[in-house]
């Protein structure tokens, strides 16, 4: 499902895949390192793809997306190195992260080089509505780290909240993906909000998605240990939900593991992981990604039929469908 969706703009993607190794060019050997360490680790890269269908779909020809695919790939790969110094990760994509292979410092810094190296192209773009957005999205993303650093630990975090940390943390850097590529192609104002809501629901339902998978995906598949973000404290919808559904002394276990500054036992982490399972808390986060896909879908309605439009609809049925 993956391939047919990255087919769709192949050639583009090999051009920006080599435009972001151009662009972490840098006098500063280190930054080269890691900047290089952080693309050679791989990813989907579904921010960038999101940038060019949503171009393309509009019926741009130009070459413009390719470099506004690459500002939302640098500012994601930006948070991403800020994340894993927040949450003390030791792994991603199945390879050390960069604080664990070089240190906290070398890896706020470099992400900081990135963040800014993606502002420098956003001025090369030259379109001012495009760089109001960009700003507006990377300072959400800064609140939505800040508000999910607030609910850590916190066993009294609501689905409302849990909701408005993944809106701000993930979903709104899709809708920016999304609405700016239509922005480029010209498209009128319809059509820009039509693909605006796209970007914010399938960002929803990719972040949903991954919740569940932190309970019961693959460890080798998602290229991080499972239960890491019970063991980081984070209070993601699985785990609030199965509040409501198990029994107290349940409850009591999950509220303890979550107030927990300290790291779990494997077996006390299995057994909450067991908890969250049996209360079919896995099944509803999915069916709530999959409400968020299925008004992705319908966002697309007013779009023109197109192997374009067809690639966003499979990216809409991989968000809630991937295993990793």
């Amino acid at each position: 499902m993956y391939q047919s969706i990255r087919s769709a703009v192949a050639t583009d993607m090999d051009a920006v895949d080599q435009y972001i190794v151009d662009q972490l060019h840098s006098q500063v050997p280190l930054v080269e390192n890691i900047g290089h360490y952080i693309v050679d680790a791989g990813g989907k890269r579904l921010r960038p793809i999101l940038v060019l269908l949503a171009a393309r779909c509009c019926g741009s020809q130009a070459e413009s997306p390719i470099a506004l695919a690459s500002v939302i790939e640098f500012i994601h790969t930006a948070t991403l190195l800020h994340d894993d110094v927040v949450d003390m990760s030791e792994l991603r994509r199945g390879r050390p992260t960069v604080n664990a292979e070089w240190n906290n410092p070398s890896s706020v810094l470099v992400g900081d080089f990135i963040y800014s190296r993606a502002f420098q192209l956003l001025v090369k773009i030259g379109d001012m509505r495009i760089m109001e957005i960009m700003a507006d999205t990377t300072n959400k993303i800064a609140e939505g780290e800040v508000l999910q650093l607030i609910n850590k630990n916190n066993p009294a975090s609501t689905e409302a909240s849990y909701m408005q940390v993944i809106h701000n943390k993930t979903a709104i850097l899709f809708e920016a993906a999304a609405h700016c590529g239509a922005i480029l192609a010209e498209a009128d104002a319809a059509i820009q909000e039509a693909l605006r809501n796209f970007g914010t629901h399938i960002g929803i339902a990719f972040q949903l998605i991954d919740d569940a998978l932190d309970y019961d995906g693959d460890a080798a598949s998602l290229g991080k240990n499972v239960g890491d973000d019970l063991a980081e404290g984070k209070p993601t919808l699985p785990l609030i939900h199965a509040m409501t559904q198990c029994n107290q002394e349940e409850a009591k276990l999950i509220r303890e593991c979550l107030s927990n500054k300290t790291p779990l036992e494997p077996e006390t982490l299995n057994r909450v992981i067991a908890i969250v399972s049996a209360s079919g808390s896995l099944d509803y986060t999915r069916n709530k990604a999959q409400e968020q896909a299925d008004l992705a879908l319908a966002s697309l309605k007013s779009l023109p039929d197109s192997a374009h439009k067809e690639a966003l609809a499979t990216l809409a049925a991989f968000s809630v469908a991937r295993q990793a």
